[in-house]
């Protein structure tokens, strides 16, 4: 990547409403503290990016996976983090609350790093403390290539560097399916997933793959010791489609051949200098030898398993997931 800057010229900060600091007025003072939540938009170079922020301390810039997720899915899991941090979650381009696009070819990771760059400056961070879970943890790699020097920590939860390595895992993750299963979503891959079935999912997996797919192929990946009792994988269909077939691709779960296929990080990886922590699931969908490896190639990383977790660590061992980033993020660990 070309190195860049922000024209900050371009950059401006949209208030919405933003609760009021203390207590209502009249309201009896109790000394109990309050994290007031701030809303912006930031106008990066013409997209307008959501954020959320919360919380006392150094920025902890948070960024979500998908491709074309929001960061709803975090809370209420990673509250605690306000306590010692100025948590600031990011709805990525085209995602959650932040501006679509028409053009499809414009959601790359290069410009999603612009965008945090963006962030970053008009919310006057200075140097932050970032962490990427799943896809938002490449987005995270690719910051750090471009703006370390804005880093203080660099934080990759359940993520990958190669998408070959990944394409790997699903291919094992295939195999080990049910005969039943595996055949019946090979079939539904064969036919192609867009186009199908009622108007509304002509441009989105049908039902019945997101139920195959998401409900049982990846269902045993996401979740392990804390499965979430109301998962439902239709709902999880809420994501920008656009977007996910651009990057993702269109030819299902279990291979990414969008413009993601272009990631693959491993000779980058030396050059990340700042303090690194890599946490993944001992049953997670971004397989643990894939974090074994990025931090072997990262100098000083520390590797973090979690155990009877899958892809969503910080739902199935939440104490031990905030344990790990506050400790990793404390000066008194230095």
């Amino acid at each position: 990547m070309k190195r860049g800057f922000v024209q900050c010229a371009l950059l401006a900060v949209v208030a919405l409403a933003v609760p009021s600091a203390g207590p209502a007025a009249g309201a009896e003072k109790t000394g109990l503290p309050t994290y007031p939540v701030e809303e912006q938009f930031v106008d990066a170079n013409g997209v307008l990016i959501y954020t959320v922020s919360m919380g006392r301390g150094a920025p902890l810039v948070v960024v979500h996976g998908g491709p074309g997720a929001s960061h709803d899915y975090f809370l209420p899991y990673l509250l605690p983090l306000a306590h010692t941090n100025r948590l600031v979650f990011i709805d990525e381009r085209g995602s959650g609350k932040s501006e679509k696009l028409e053009d499809a070819s414009k959601y790359t990771v290069d410009a999603m790093v612009e965008d945090v760059e963006a962030v970053r400056v008009a919310l006057g961070l200075g140097q932050i403390n970032l962490l990427g879970h799943s896809f938002g943890g490449v987005l995270a790699q690719a910051y750090a290539f471009k703006y370390q020097e804005n880093l203080s920590h660099l934080i990759l939860c359940s993520t990958f560097h190669s998408t070959k390595a990944l394409n790997g895992v699903f291919r094992q993750m295939k195999a080990k399916m049910s005969p039943e299963l595996r055949a019946h979503i090979d079939k539904m891959e064969a036919e192609g997933l867009f186009g199908h079935g009622k108007d509304y999912e002509k441009n989105r997996y049908t039902n019945e793959y997101m139920v195959a797919a998401w409900g049982e192929g990846y269902f045993p990946y996401l979740y392990r010791n804390r499965p979430d009792p109301n998962y439902d994988p239709v709902a999880n269909g809420n994501t920008s489609w656009e977007l996910y077939r651009e990057m993702w691709g269109s030819h299902g779960e279990f291979v990414v051949d969008g413009n993601l296929a272009s990631v693959e990080y491993a000779d980058r990886l030396s050059t990340i200098k700042v303090p690194t922590l890599v946490t993944v699931g001992d049953h997670d969908e971004s397989d643990p030898s894939i974090a074994r490896d990025m931090t072997a190639r990262i100098a000083g990383a520390k590797l973090v398993v979690l155990p009877m977790s899958g892809h969503m660590t910080f739902v199935d061992q939440p104490g031990m997931f905030i344990r790990t980033v506050t400790e990793f993020l404390s000066p008194v660990a230095k």
